[in-house]
C-alpha cells in the first residue's frame, strides 16, 4: 500500500512540474510579446504649408517655418463677416488665420473605384485618409491590392464631422450616400470596405488626443494577436468654420492664429486641420517581411482626468500618471528619453499644467547636462486637433532619423507661470543636434491630451540597426545588372506622366539613389495599374532622361487591364555566346536553377551546361545549343518569379515549347529536359549537322523522344 501511495504521489509531482513549466513557458512567450516593441514601417500625410509627405513636413520644422495663412476662399466661408475683433460678437471669431491643408476640396474618386455622387457626399478627412493610407502602404513597399483580405486593422482618431450638414444642403441630390458620407464610425470602415481589409475596424473620438488614442490601441491589438499590421492615425478637416466661433466665444484662441507654445506669450491656440497615418507590425514580423523600420513604438498608456477642475480643463497629477504608465510599458527610466513632443497648444491654462507634470516626470533627478528637451509641432502647423498626436508622431520620427531637434517657434521667452527650475527641463527655443551617445538609442515622447479629459502618452525609439543578412530580395536588388528598369503606373496617363516628373525630380534631389532598390521596390512594392510605362538606363542620367521623355510626352506609354504578363519562349536563333554568364555570378536564383537543369541534363549529356553558358563550348552544335537555350529559359523565368513577376500563361516555339511546358507545370524539370536533349541529339543526327530537319518516324533517337514526350505534347512528324 506504501509503495501504491508513493508511486501515485510522483506521478503527481511530475504532472505537476510539468505543468508548472509549461506555465513558465506560456507566462515567458506573453511577456515578450507584450514587451515587444512596434514597428513603424510606412507614414503618410496632408499638413499645412504644403507639407503633404513626412519628408515635406520635417523640411517644414527643420526650416522653422510658420504654416499658419488667412481663411481658405474655396470653402465656401464668407471670411469678410466672420471676422469681428470683438470677443463677444456672436457668430463672429476675432482670429482669422490658421493652418489649412492645401486641396482638401479635391479628390479622385475614380482611382478608389468611387462615383462622382458618392465622392460628393464623402466628408474630406474619409477621402484625405483614402489617399494618405495608400501612400502609407507603398512608402512601406506593400502593394495596397495584396493586403486584401488580410486581417489588418484600421485606428483613425477623428473628431468634428460638420461636412455632412453642409451634404444635406446641397443642390444635387445626394440621398443614399449621405449616412455612409458622413458617418464618424465610416471614416475607418471606408478604409477598410475599399482595401478589404478584415482586422478591427475603429474610429476613436477623445477630441485632440484622438490619433495618439488609437496608435495606443492598434499597438494593443497587433500584440494580442487581433491584427497582422495596422493603420493607425487620425485626421481634422474644418469644413465650417464653428470652431474657430465656439473658441472665440470661450476667449481660447490666439488672436493671430499662432500657438505659442510654453511662451510668455502664449495667449491661446490657433486651430489647424491634417491627416496623418502610420502603418504598424511587430518588429519580428517587419523584419521578416522586410518592410522599412523607420522606427519602433516602445510603450503607450491612456487615462483619464476624471473629476478635474472644469469639463474640458487639464489634469496635471492624470498627465503625470500617463506618463509614468507609458515609461513602465516601454520598461524605461525617464532619463531614458531624450525629448518630448509636448501637447503644447499655447493656452496660458494647459501649457503650464503640461510642463509642471513633465517636470515632475521627465525632469525630476535628472542631470542639469543632460535636460528633457521639450518642443511642440504646433507651433509651426497650429493645432491639428484629431490629427496633432500623429503629427507629433511623424516629427519625432523624422527628428531621430535626421538627428536633430527643432525649433519652436514663436517663444519670446519661457512662460513665468512654470517654476522652470524646479526640474531638468529646456525649451527648444533653437534647433538642436541630436547626436548618439555610445550605443544609446535616441528616444522621444509624444503626449496628447484631449478636451474630453483622455490622454495619451507614446514613447518612441528610433530603429534598431537592421540584421546583416541579406533577404532574398536584397541579393536579387544588388544584382549588378548592366540595365536597370523602372517599372511607372497609373490609373491615367496624365497621372503617369506626373509619376515620371516625380521621380526624376527625387533623383535630381537624391543623387545617391540606390537604382536597383528603387527599380524592385517599383517593381514589387506598388500597385500595378492599368497605364504604364518604363525608364531604363545604365546610370542616373540615362534614368533621368527616360523619365524626362515620359513626363513630357515624348516617350510612349501603354494601357491595358491585364493582371499579369505572358512568357513567350522563343526557339533556336536567340543564343549567344556568353548568355547567362554573368547571372551565374550574380544572381543566386538564376545559377542556383541552372544547376538543377544541369542535373536534369545529366543524364542525357556528355558536355557541361555551365562550360556553355561561358562560352567555352560550341553553340553552333545543335545538340548543345537547344539544351543549353531550354535550361536558360526555364532559368530566367524562375528568376523572373522570384521577383514577383508571374505569367498569366505561357507559350513556346520549338524548344520553346518544352521550356514553356516545364514552367506552367505540364512537364517536370526531368522530363523536360530529357526531352530537350534526345529531340537535339535526334535532330543532330538526322541531319548530320548542325541545322534543323524534319524527324522521320522509326528512327531510335525519334522513338525514345516520343516516349519521353509521352503525349504531353503535340509535335509535327510524318514518315520518309
Amino acid at each position: 500500500m506504501a509503495s501504491e501511495t508513493e508511486d501515485k504521489l510522483r506521478y503527481f509531482l511530475k504532472r505537476v512540474t510539468a505543468d508548472l513549466q509549461e506555465t513558465r513557458r506560456r507566462l515567458q512567450e506573453t511577456e515578450t510579446v507584450a514587451a515587444e516593441p512596434i514597428a513603424i514601417v510606412g507614414m503618410a500625410c496632408r499638413y499645412p504649408g504644403g507639407a503633404d509627405s513626412a519628408e515635406r513636413l520635417w523640411q517644414l520644422v527643420a526650416d522653422g517655418r510658420d504654416a499658419v495663412t488667412p481663411f481658405p476662399a474655396d470653402r465656401g466661408w464668407d471670411v469678410e463677416s466672420l471676422y469681428d475683433p470683438d470677443p463677444d460678437r456672436a457668430g463672429h471669431t476675432y482670429a482669422r488665420e490658421g493652418g489649412f491643408v492645401d486641396g482638401a476640396d479635391r479628390f479622385d474618386a475614380g482611382f478608389f473605384g468611387i462615383g462622382p455622387r458618392e465622392a460628393l457626399a464623402m466628408d474630406p478627412q474619409q477621402r484625405l485618409l483614402l489617399e494618405t493610407s495608400w501612400e502609407a502602404f507603398e512608402r512601406a513597399g506593400i502593394a495596397p491590392e495584396s493586403l486584401r483580405g488580410s486581417r489588418t486593422g484600421v485606428f483613425m482618431g477623428a473628431g468634428q464631422v460638420d461636412y455632412a450638414a453642409l451634404a444635406q444642403r446641397a443642390t444635387e441630390s445626394l440621398e443614399g450616400y449621405l449616412l455612409s458620407g458622413g458617418a464618424a464610425s465610416v471614416i475607418s470602415g471606408r478604409l477598410s470596405y475599399v482595401f478589404g481589409l478584415e482586422g478591427p475596424a475603429i474610429t476613436v473620438d477623445t477630441a485632440c488626443s484622438s490619433s495618439l488614442v488609437a496608435l495606443h490601441l492598434a499597438c494593443q491589438s497587433l500584440r494580442r494577436g487581433e491584427c497582422s499590421t495596422a493603420l493607425a492615425g487620425g485626421a481634422a478637416v474644418m469644413a465650417a468654420p464653428g470652431m474657430f466661433v465656439e473658441f472665440s466665444r470661450q476667449r481660447g484662441l490666439a488672436p493671430d492664429g499662432r500657438c505659442k507654445a510654453f511662451a510668455a506669450a502664449a495667449d491661446g491656440t490657433g486651430w489647424g486641420e491634417g491627416v496623418g497615418v502610420l502603418l504598424l507590425e511587430r518588429l519580428s514580423d517587419a523584419r521578416r517581411n522586410g518592410h522599412p523600420v523607420l522606427a519602433v513604438i516602445r510603450g503607450s498608456a491612456v487615462n483619464q482626468d476624471g473629476a478635474s477642475n472644469g469639463l474640458t480643463a487639464p489634469n496635471g497629477p492624470s498627465q503625470q500618471r500617463v506618463i509614468r504608465q507609458a515609461l513602465d510599458n516601454a520598461r524605461l527610466a525617464a532619463d531614458d528619453v531624450d525629448a518630448v513632443e509636448a501637447h503644447g497648444t499655447g493656452t496660458t491654462l494647459g501649457d503650464p499644467i503640461e510642463a509642471q507634470a513633465l517636470l515632475a516626470t521627465y525632469g525630476k533627478d535628472r542631470p542639469a547636462e543632460r535636460p528633457l528637451w521639450l518642443g511642440s509641432v504646433k507651433s509651426n502647423i497650429g493645432h491639428t486637433q484629431a490629427a496633432a498626436g500623429a503629427a507629433g508622431v511623424i516629427k519625432m520620427v523624422m527628428a531621430m532619423r535626421n538627428g536633430v531637434l527643432p525649433q519652436t517657434l514663436h517663444v519670446n521667452e519661457p512662460t513665468p507661470h512654470v517654476d522652470w527650475a524646479s526640474g531638468a527641463v529646456s525649451l527648444l527655443t533653437e534647433p538642436r543636434e541630436w547626436p548618439e551617445e555610445d550605443g544609446r538609442p535616441r528616444r522621444a515622447g509624444v503626449s496628447a491630451f484631449g478636451a474630453s479629459g483622455t490622454n495619451a502618452h507614446v514613447i518612441l525609439e528610433e530603429a534598431p540597426a537592421a540584421s546583416p543578412a541579406a533577404s532574398p530580395e536584397d541579393s536579387a536588388t544588388d544584382s549588378p545588372f548592366p540595365v536597370v528598369p523602372w517599372v511607372l503606373s497609373a490609373r491615367d496617363e496624365q497621372a503617369l506622366r506626373a509619376q515620371a516628373g516625380q521621380l526624376a525630380a527625387f533623383l535630381q534631389d537624391h543623387p545617391d539613389t540606390d537604382l536597383r532598390a528603387v527599380g524592385h521596390t517599383l517593381l514589387t512594392g506598388r500597385a500595378h495599374l492599368d497605364h504604364r510605362a518604363v525608364a531604363i538606363g545604365q546610370n542616373r542620367e540615362e534614368l533621368l532622361s527616360a523619365l524626362a521623355a515620359i513626363a513630357d510626352g515624348t516617350a510612349p506609354t501603354g494601357s491595358g487591364s491585364y493582371d499579369r504578363p505572358v512568357f513567350v519562349f522563343p526557339g533556336q536563333g536567340s543564343q549567344w555566346i556568353g548568355m547567362g554568364a554573368e547571372l551565374l555570378d550574380t544572381s543566386p536564383v538564376f545559377a542556383a536553377s541552372i544547376a538543377r537543369c544541369q542535373d536534369a541534363l545529366a543524364p542525357h549529356i556528355d558536355w557541361s551546361l555551365t562550360d556553355a553558358l561561358r562560352g567555352t563550348l560550341d553553340l553552333a552544335r545543335v545538340d548543345v545549343v537547344q539544351p543549353t537555350l531550354f535550361a536558360v529559359m526555364v532559368a530566367l523565368a524562375e528568376l523572373w518569379q522570384s521577383l514577383g513577376i508571374h505569367p498569366a500563361a505561357v507559350i513556346g516555339h520549338s524548344q520553346g515549347e518544352i521550356a514553356a511546358a516545364t514552367i506552367a507545370g505540364a512537364l517536370t524539370l526531368h522530363d523536360g529536359a530529357r526531352i530537350a536533349a534526345l529531340r537535339s541529339r535526334a535532330i543532330l543526327t538526322i541531319s548530320g549537322h548542325g541545322g534543323m530537319a524534319s524527324i522521320p518516324l522509326g528512327h531510335h533517337d525519334t522513338v525514345e523522344l516520343l516516349k519521353a514526350w509521352d503525349g504531353r505534347l503535340s509535335i509535327a512528324a510524318h514518315n520518309g
